[in-house]
This record gives structure tokens, C-alpha cells and sequence, in this order.
């Protein structure tokens, strides 16, 4: 059963969920990030390149014919196949339709009301279903 964890208030999203790649990719991880729209997808590819000189996180979006050989695969459609079932991070304001395939699910959660209102809404619709889910407050000590 895929394991759910919740990282709330979080200033800057983009930043964030790199160092969190980073996180997950030092641990060997291969990971799948769903982004809001095409946008965010763009803006975390070019954060990806650019934030830590000394760290390389290969990565590609979905469909990509080297998809299945690259450890980061980045995507903002939900339906779009993806080669890696094992950490998925969602940046969206939806519930993934495909999340259950994954082992690990993260919701990356902005500080805006609306962000955490509709993470309220996802956590309630994980729970009702029985997944194992964790919260951490990333912006208050």
C-alpha cells in the first residue's frame, strides 16, 4: 500500500521539491514529479539544472524515449506513463489518479489557504481509503 506524507507550508515549492530529488535521489530513489501544469513542469526542469552546482539529477519528461533509463521523470499530465512506481511527489492540487502504483507518495504543499484547503480535501479522500499518512509542517519550528 503506497505511503502517503504530507509536507506543509511550504514557501517555495520549486526549491523545495529539489532538495527533496536531491533527498530521495542520494537514497537512491527513482522518482516521478507530477507538476501542476506545464509551466511548473518547465520552471522545475530549469531549477533542476540550476540549483546545487555540485549535485547532477538526470531527468526527463514523460515520454521521453530515455524516460526508462533516466532516475527523474517530470510530467503535468496525470495520465501519462511513467517508467518508475517507487516515489511519486505531487506538486498539483489533485489527487493523482495513478498514485496507487507508487510505493512512496509526497504531497508538496504551498502556505496559501486555497493550497492548504485542497490538501485537507486530499488528505481526506487518502484516509478514507486507509492509507498510511504522515504530516509535516515544514514552515512553522
Amino acid at each position: 500500500m503506497t505511503r502517503i506524507d504530507f509536507h506543509l507550508n511550504i514557501g517555495d515549492r520549486i526549491l523545495y521539491a529539489c532538495r527533496l530529488i536531491r533527498k530521495a535521489r542520494a537514497g537512491g530513489s527513482q522518482i516521478v514529479l507530477l507538476a501542476q501544469d506545464r509551466r511548473q513542469r518547465d520552471a522545475l526542469d530549469q531549477a533542476l539544472w540550476t540549483f546545487s552546482e555540485p549535485d547532477f539529477l538526470p531527468h526527463v519528461s514523460a515520454g521521453d524515449p530515455l524516460a526508462d533509463r533516466t532516475p527523474i521523470v517530470l510530467t503535468e499530465d496525470d495520465a501519462a506513463a511513467t517508467p518508475h512506481h517507487q516515489l511519486l511527489i505531487n506538486l498539483s492540487n489533485v489527487v493523482p489518479g495513478h498514485f496507487a502504483r507508487f510505493e512512496r507518495l509526497i504531497e508538496i504543499v504551498g502556505n496559501e489557504d486555497e493550497a492548504l484547503a485542497g490538501s485537507r480535501e486530499r488528505w481526506r479522500f487518502y484516509r478514507d481509503r486507509g492509507y498510511p499518512l504522515a504530516h509535516f509542517d515544514v514552515g512553522r519550528s
